[in-house]
């Protein structure tokens, strides 16, 4: 599991299939990442667990390809 303290604000979140998953806009808490409302279709906030992170550079890749995330992520 990535370290929770290198996802920074405002770094691009992509699926494991290269595809754009969303922004990040913070942690909430230590082990889910809050993406930002502005980035999402339906103009809500959604969430992704820590444990889907795959590794961090400039950008939070994750371990499941888009369209699996976006079925799978919470929006409380």
């Amino acid at each position: 599991m990535a370290d929770a303290s290198q996802i920074k604000e405002h770094a691009e979140v992509i699926g494991a299939d290269g595809v754009h998953v969303g922004t990040v806009d913070h942690m909430d808490g230590a082990s889910r990442i809050k993406l930002t409302k502005n980035d999402s279709a339906d103009g809500q906030h959604h969430y992704i667990p820590l444990d889907w992170v795959d590794h961090v550079d400039q950008h939070v890749h994750l371990s499941k390809d888009a369209d699996v995330v976006k079925r799978d992520w919470s929006v409380n």
